[in-house]
């Protein structure tokens, strides 16, 4: 008898689960969408990972999930092609100005914020009490607020839409963000920010990320 081929395992391709905020935005869509995914981690020697980590690549490959053969990298691709086969999920929000208003602020954190990316890099295991955020980074915090308050006054929270969506998942790094740098927040976005992170899936990150051997020690230098 002859047996059939056994279905190759859908991967999902991080790096560093302390320092990279894209691995964390893919992994928690693939949570969210309820699909099993064996994680493969690329070693900090990596030099694209390197690259990606210290915002000196213009293109990442991370995270890149693998599922049915299918290989999809770039995180709101994946947002999207979970959401086409995992419909149930409802990754994006229902209603139709919603949903487009989800694809919008998702978008403007996939390409925007630079300042703050650059000058608040991800680092969960990190905390620099009092830290002076710049005038640039201080802009993108503000709109970064605006958006939360924004969303959150149109859907009563306790997440971005009501309920996780895209929109949370792809805001949840910078949760950790003004955490780790001593971020002062208005009580809307401190209650987001503190939801986020008491989510079941951030917690197993965050744990996971606690417990990495590896440091990057370009990213940790003292502030």
């Amino acid at each position: 008898m002859v047996k059939a081929p056994t279905a190759a395992p859908s991967t999902l391709t991080i790096s560093s689960k302390n320092y990279s905020s894209w691995s964390l935005r893919g992994w928690l869509l693939c949570r969210m969408a309820g699909i099993k995914v064996e994680e493969v981690v690329l070693s900090l020697d990596d030099p694209a990972t390197r690259a990606e980590l210290l915002l000196l690549s213009p293109s990442f490959l991370v995270p890149c999930l693998t599922h049915d053969g299918i290989k999809i990298w770039d995180t709101l691709s994946i947002a999207e092609y979970l959401a086409e086969i995992a419909p149930k999920a409802e990754l994006f929000p229902k209603d139709k100005a919603a949903r487009a208003h989800c694809r919008s602020v998702s978008g403007e954190m996939h390409s925007g914020f630079y300042n703050l990316r650059s000058a608040l890099p991800m680092n969960l295991k990190a905390h620099y009490p009092g830290f002076k955020v710049w005038t640039g980074a201080q802009a993108d915090i503000d709109r970064v607020t605006e958006i939360w308050r924004e969303c959150l006054g149109a859907s009563k929270g306790p997440f971005l839409f009501g309920k996780p969506t895209v929109a949370d998942a792809m805001y949840a790094p910078v949760c950790t963000r003004f955490v780790t740098y001593d971020v002062k927040l208005d009580a809307t976005c401190q209650k987001y920010c503190a939801e986020i992170l008491a989510w079941p899936a951030m917690q197993e990150w965050i744990e996971q990320a606690k417990s990495e051997p590896d440091d990057l020690e370009e990213l940790d230098a003292e502030f």
